[in-house]
């Protein structure tokens, strides 16, 4: 299921904008927090300073937190950070009105359009913030999503929730990510970011894409770059040194000094060819001067 750009806007509109919907909730990081009451479109005073993504690339998550998966069997985060696969992190709760499905709209887009195959280069965790969601409801959501990304493995595809039990093993994780959230008591919703954390296979933060649209591209090159260049092809693992996350445009761009640097290898190969050529031709003789240079070069033409 991909969803036209339009169709996205106008949800989006809708969800961020629409009287008593879910005005609680925020897509993006450094949203303006207004005076409670000012505007439905953005995160109220009263939530303010709790909701936010404060990045922490390099940090370790817990490898060891247990929530219950979609058959409601108690699981540990260790199982899918074994040292194997990157994972693609999602926090999300199934009574949300929509951000949370934009959320997972863009994640299967994702999964459906990269070349990266799911379950063999990758997996995915959506993880609910919200205590009151069942793994019924997870298991429901999963059915669907596996019906719209239909490539891959579907078991690679994982719907955690965590029950009041486990309830801290989520606040964990949010933290050790840096996923701030709030709970709204006025409208019994949550208020959070949108936006997708990727891990490495030992469960290092290596990057985040925010909105709830990922381009495959940022999407591939980011997975490439969790698994430290286990997984892609070579032009892949090439292409992560050129290009760079670029923060301010939330996108990778390419890298001028990487490619000066690519440039610079090249030079040095094609110079280094034509004296290996010219060594080889005079018999490892060296040039008195450019006249005898050219002069040799003109005789072997003929």
């Amino acid at each position: 299921m991909r969803i036209g750009g339009l169709l996205r806007f106008v949800a989006l509109a809708v969800a961020l904008g629409g009287p008593g919907l879910v005005y609680a909730q925020v897509t993006m990081p450094g949203d303006v927090q207004p005076v409670d009451g000012e505007g439905e479109q953005t995160l109220p005073n009263r939530l303010a300073g709790q909701v936010g993504i404060e990045a922490k690339l390099g940090d370790a998550v817990p490898r060891d937190l247990t929530c219950l998966d979609e058959a409601g069997n108690e699981v540990s985060l260790a199982t899918l950070l074994d040292g194997e696969r990157p994972l693609m992190l999602a926090f999300v709760y199934h009574s949300c009105p929509m951000l949370c499905s934009l959320v997972l709209d863009g994640v299967a887009d994702a999964v459906a359009t990269t070349d990266l195959e799911l379950g063999k280069d990758y997996e995915v965790l959506a993880v609910s913030i919200d205590p009151r969601d069942t793994p019924a409801r997870a298991d429901s959501a999963k059915a669907r999503y596996a019906r719209v990304v239909q490539v891959g493995d579907p078991d690679a595809l994982h719907f955690w929730t965590v029950g009041e039990a486990h309830e801290a093993s989520v606040e964990a994780l949010a933290d050790a990510v840096g996923f701030r959230y709030a709970y709204d008591a006025r409208t019994g919703e949550y208020a959070h970011n949108a936006a997708i954390v990727m891990l490495s296979p030992g469960g290092i933060v290596t990057r985040y894409l925010y909105g709830i649209t990922y381009p495959p591209r940022d999407v591939k090159l980011a997975l490439v770059e969790a698994s430290d260049g286990t997984v892609g092809s070579t032009l892949d693992r090439f292409l992560i040194t050129c290009y760079q996350y670029d923060a301010d445009a939330q996108s990778y761009s390419l890298y001028a000094l990487a490619l000066l640097k690519w440039a610079g290898v090249l030079l040095l190969v094609v110079f280094g060819g034509a004296f290996l050529v010219y060594w080889m031709r005079t018999g490892g003789k060296a040039p008195t001067s450019w006249d005898d240079a050219l002069s040799d070069r003109a005789s072997s033409a003929h």
